[in-house]
């Protein structure tokens, strides 16, 4: 059976905007400027006839969706599609210091390296295992239709493995608030059809 995914970054928060560490540990809100993206988001694609909304636990991906779930879609949340924790970094603006640290981090997975991670955070294996329960779970759903709202971090991993790509490959895949990925399934493989598009949001940039 023939599937259309419509994977969603949550949109801006006030972490977002001043450079603070969210991960899975900070439930934070969307800000002004995330709820114009949802809002845009829901213009562009709220006639689409979804079957069901799944988003992480945290509140920012709820509330990136909340347009859609107020036309009555059956929801359900994933802890598998929650942001990567980031360990001690959480709920911290990011110094050259932690940067650095960060950077490090990301390099090792980069080489392949998928134990490293940041003090008491997720390793890209732990990351990587949950998302890949999420796919499994994703593959065997029967609704030709869904929209899918996360994170960041998770958006890379997830673009990695519905692709087959390692995830040492997650460094190429860029995201923005509300940026859709547009995947389709067709006999248990998934295929890319859009990546990071904005174009929605050229309403609420203009």
């Amino acid at each position: 059976m023939d599937k259309l995914v419509y994977i969603i970054r949550h949109g801006e928060t006030e972490y977002n905007r001043q450079g603070i560490v969210q991960g899975g540990g900070v439930d934070s809100s969307l800000n002004a400027t995330g709820r114009a993206q949802a809002e845009a988001f829901y213009r562009a694609y709220g006639e689409l006839p979804f079957e069901a909304v799944l988003t992480s636990r945290l509140k920012r991906t709820h509330e990136t969706v909340a347009p859609f779930l107020r036309q009555g879609l059956a929801w359900e949340q994933f802890a598998e599609i929650n942001e990567m924790s980031w360990g001690d970094h959480e709920g911290k603006k990011s110094t050259p210091s932690s940067h650095a640290e960060y950077r490090a981090v990301v390099a090792a997975w980069q080489r392949g390296d998928y134990t490293a991670a940041m003090p008491r955070g997720e390793s890209a294996a732990e990351l990587g295992a949950r998302l890949q329960r999420f796919i499994d779970h994703l593959r065997q759903r029967q609704e030709t239709l869904l929209l899918v709202c996360a994170h960041g971090r998770t958006m890379r991993g997830l673009m990695c493995l519905l692709q087959g790509l390692p995830l040492s490959a997650m460094h190429q895949f860029e995201h923005s608030n509300t940026g859709l990925w547009l995947v389709q399934q067709q006999a248990g493989d998934f295929t890319l059809l859009k990546e990071n598009d904005t174009l929605h949001l050229s309403q609420i940039h203009a």
